[in-house]
């Protein structure tokens, strides 16, 4: 199928904001009013701003397309209006103003337990829910046995729900949400509620919607889901579009503001004679605006000034988590075998590049060091950053592999596989020498 499943122009959402209930108003009460009163022209212009006042504008002049097949992730902080712009794509809400096309059958996933009854069994709420959604009896008869096993409600299928708990409630309605035969569905948090077992079942069955060619706007907090999910995401600020394009260039300008830098703060550095840092910070491609993408290089920078000669002297950094664990120690004369080198006076800057695909999709402490070789410490542990990272799925990991590899870093090391002959072990490849060069 191809053309455009959503085509949402100017949309715009106001709500009037509730004013505070009167109390009983006296014959003196109006009495004193009426003699106290302004002007009515007064009155006029003071009830248009109280009027212009009580008017909250949820979204204004959005405006987005979306093709047949397009996985799209929405982003925002709370109250941005994602969910105000769902319940409109879903039907659910009106606009103020503009319009939202549709091609094509909808599903919707936007609260959880929307549409069933407590009174009702789980059976009756898989025919009555499903009914809501716009699915046939005949088609919830042959998915029946497939959305309970999903749930993994067999045990309490003739139960009412007001007995079940609220993962249960969301193992129910996402399971009947997800087996609805539309080509747009839509989705917000539905990853909010949940362990980590049934959040990984969710993932998975989202991307089988998505490699069946099905049209998905997805509304979540997890940027990680967000960026294994979807191509393109939609950011929203304060109801209006902030960016709409690639995931990975939009999710990192979400979460980059333009007044933050990663940078070390020089002033707790320890005064020292002969060592001053004139600088000192963390880029990748030149931005030093965290949070990263774990498939491209980031680059330690250290610039400082020494104003005599120093015989072994060294700088570098150690990556650490949070709760203090060092994963590895980096020295700038790493690279020398030869041992203790005079470093003239003069000012110099250090480069150290960490390689692409290393960190996972967290924070991480890196603290600078410097010191005379097997003589002193200059500063050790004083200066601190934090660096924060977001799978960008440079060499393709899976949400769910990334959850359960383990290990602290996830280097992507190349391999090579080749015949198992006397050849391969006297004539490696190319590629492996390579790689062992």
């Amino acid at each position: 199928m191809t053309g455009l499943a959503i085509q949402v122009e100017n949309v715009s959402k106001s709500f009037r904001i509730g004013m505070a209930q009167q109390r009983y108003v006296a014959l003196r009460d109006r009495l004193m009013s009426a003699i106290t009163a302004p002007s009515p022209a007064a009155l006029q212009r003071g009830e248009r701003i109280r009027a212009r006042n009580r008017i909250f504008w949820a979204l204004r002049d959005v405006s987005f397309e979306v093709a047949h097949g397009e996985v799209v992730g929405i982003v925002g902080r709370n109250g941005a209006g994602k969910s105000t712009l769902l319940k409109i794509l879903s039907r659910i809400s009106e606009p103020t103003s503009g319009r939202a096309i549709l091609n094509g059958r909808v599903s919707s996933l936007l609260e959880v337990g929307s549409g069933f009854h407590p009174e009702l069994s789980g059976r009756d709420n898989i025919y009555m829910n499903g009914a809501i959604l716009g699915m046939r009896r005949q088609e919830i008869r042959q998915k029946f046995d497939e959305i309970v096993a999903f749930a993994e409600t067999e045990q309490f299928v003739d139960t009412p729900i007001k007995h079940y708990s609220s993962g249960m409630y969301m193992r129910l309605a996402f399971a009947v949400a997800a087996h609805l035969e539309a080509q747009t569905l839509f989705v917000d948090e539905v990853l909010a509620v949940g362990d980590a077992g049934f959040q990984k079942k969710c993932l998975g069955k989202m991307q089988s919607i998505v490699n069946e060619g099905r049209t998905v706007v997805f509304v979540s907090h997890n940027l990680t889901a967000i960026a294994t999910l979807c191509k393109k995401t939609l950011h929203l600020d304060a109801g209006k579009v902030a960016a709409y394009g690639p995931t990975e260039e939009v999710v990192s300008r979400y979460l980059a503001p333009e007044d933050t830098a990663c940078a070390f703060d020089r002033r707790l550095f320890p005064n020292e004679p002969q060592f001053e840092l004139v600088d000192a910070h963390i880029t990748q491609q030149g931005c030093a605006r965290p949070p990263f993408l774990t498939s491209r290089p980031v680059d330690v920078e250290i610039a400082y000034r020494i104003k005599t000669d120093v015989v072994g002297l060294r700088v570098g950094f150690d990556v650490l988590t949070h709760d203090g664990i060092v994963l590895w120690r980096s020295w700038d004369d790493d690279m020398n075998g030869e041992g203790a080198t005079v470093r003239a006076a003069g000012s110099y800057r250090a480069i150290c590049r960490i390689p692409a695909n290393i960190f996972f999709p967290r924070s991480y402490v890196v603290s600078l060091s410097a010191g005379v070789q097997h003589t002193r410490w200059i500063t050790v542990g004083t200066v601190q950053q934090t660096i924060q990272f977001y799978n960008s799925g440079g060499v393709g990991w899976a949400y769910a592999d990334e959850q359960h590899r383990a290990g602290l870093l996830m280097p992507a090391l190349p391999w090579v596989t080749c015949p198992l002959d006397r050849t391969s072990y006297l004539q490696p490849p190319a590629a492996l020498s390579e790689v062992r060069r």
